[in-house]
């Protein structure tokens, strides 16, 4: 049955040096030069380079037609302490192939990149593919697709590899990281004196705490506020006149994340400060063609909570891939040799199941 999935064993093959070749989060570059090798040596003949991260077209690309981003990223986290293994052996056990990114998102990648070479040569398609192997993603880093986009051409949807169990994350919720500061004044502890900042401070985390937006996502559900830091005081009978402390607000569609800065500042008596505002929620529509074709094919949409390239890309784009979410940034990371067989098929399905027209 494996062996009929067009370029599975290669893109296996691929897999294991991609695990093997450290592509820590901002020093890919060693992976980006398998990755341009593999396209170039597989017959591909627009492979383009920018910084590390590697593009490329079908062979009768049309600008008349719309284009399909395919979009998976080549860079890892750390690997922590509490591996058992080389992160970077590439061990195959039965099924079960381990390493460093191997599931987040190496399953994913290599999937896209078989898909996009069984579609590659083909003429006629309604539709054209634009493959990606993007940097930076685990950092969201300006230079990875952040940078790539700018050379892309007009995008209808993207399909953004991650590990999702081949179900369809149709929705994907956004990040807002922010710096907070409570100031009151300082005064002696003993004494009515001083503004103490740090009931400043409870009062606005009281409001985060409480707080419900009034539009809920269909998809992603509510918008949600957690402080998970704070910080204040440098002596006991000092009353502190600053108080500091962090705000992660996980964003839905339901509201972008310049309004929803907006609505934190309008009802806080601190300081804030947004770290970023890049990181936006993402969706497509659920009556979308390739939701559809996925819905044919029994894949379940649904909501995720975890980021991904989506959040910049302005496109409408779905992330589906092989593996499991629950298995990224953990120890002894792997991904199932069938898993991969499984995302290439899906793939491939979700294209061939597309209506003529690709919008």
């Amino acid at each position: 049955m494996q062996a009929q999935v067009p370029y599975l064993e290669e893109m296996i093959s691929l897999l294991k040096q991609l695990i093997a070749t450290p592509s820590l989060s901002l020093a890919e570059d060693k992976t980006a030069d398998l990755l341009q090798k593999t396209l170039e040596d597989f017959g591909v003949e627009s492979v383009e380079r920018i910084k590390n991260n590697v593009l490329a077209k079908n062979r009768y690309f049309d600008e008349n037609k719309p284009t399909i981003l395919l979009n998976s990223h080549h860079d890892t986290v750390k690997a922590n302490k509490g591996y058992t293994r080389d992160p970077h052996a590439a061990d195959v056990e039965g099924d079960t192939l381990y390493g460093l990114g191997s599931n987040d998102a190496g399953g994913p990648l290599v999937s896209l990149l078989g898909t996009f070479l069984h579609f590659y040569g083909k003429e006629n398609l309604s539709h054209n593919l634009l493959f990606c192997a993007s940097a930076e993603e685990e950092t969201s880093g300006k230079t990875g697709i952040a940078l790539a986009k700018k050379s892309f051409p007009p995008i209808a949807f993207g399909i953004i590899g991650e590990p999702t169990q081949t179900d369809l994350a149709i929705a994907e919720k956004g990040l807002i990281v922010i710096d907070a500061v409570a100031n009151g004044k300082a005064g002696h502890a003993a004494r009515e004196e001083g503004i103490n900042a740090i009931y400043i401070a409870l009062k606005d985390i009281e409001w985060i705490k409480n707080y419900d937006f009034s539009q809920v996502s269909p998809t992603l559900g509510k918008v949600k506020m957690s402080v998970t830091q704070i910080e204040a005081g440098y002596q006991h009978n000092v009353v502190p006149d600053e108080c500091k402390f962090v705000i992660d607000v996980r964003t839905t569609d339901a509201y972008n994340n310049k309004k929803t800065f907006e609505i934190l500042q309008a009802n806080t008596q601190s300081t804030l400060k947004a770290r970023s505002l890049r990181l936006n929620p993402s969706s497509i529509a659920a009556t979308h063609p390739i939701v559809l074709a996925g819905q044919k094919m029994g894949k379940k949409a649904y909501g995720s909570v975890t980021l991904s390239d989506q959040s910049l890309l302005d496109i409408p784009s779905l992330k589906c891939g092989p593996g499991d979410s629950a298995r990224s940034h953990t120890p002894d990371e792997y991904i199932k040799l069938s898993e991969i067989a499984e995302g290439i098929k899906t793939y491939i399905g979700l294209l061939d199941n597309l209506p003529i027209q690709a919008s």
